[in-house]
């Protein structure tokens, strides 16, 4: 992962995307769009993602963020945006560390 900070703290997400789109990266953007009962991020947090995985903010935690994040790439690589699903009920809950007993809704895109 890629630190990014500034003399006043760690960069927004949205700003940390901006710079990264202004270097000439290809980048994604995800945002927790909806959550049902326990979730470690609320509505409106993001991470943005670059073609080679860096990333930056968070969505959730564990092993959640590291799915969000191969998503992401694929997204970038074919532009086709993608809503993903994580939680308790999901077979793969367990599997990406979302076994507190929530649900979230993340929507990814590839920023133009």
């Amino acid at each position: 992962m890629e630190a990014a900070s500034s003399p006043d703290g760690p960069l927004d997400p949205l700003d940390v995307a901006e710079r990264w789109k202004a270097s000439g990266r290809d980048v994604a953007l995800a945002t927790v769009v909806e959550t049902w009962g326990s979730a470690p991020r609320p509505v409106g947090s993001h991470l943005v993602i670059d073609a080679d995985g860096n990333f930056h903010g968070s969505v959730s935690g564990g092993c959640v963020e590291g799915a969000v994040v191969a998503e992401a790439v694929d997204v970038i690589g074919s532009g086709a945006p993608k809503m993903l699903e994580f939680g308790v009920a999901d077979e793969t809950a367990w599997r990406v560390g979302l076994s507190c007993g929530g649900r979230i809704k993340v929507y990814v895109e590839r920023l133009g």
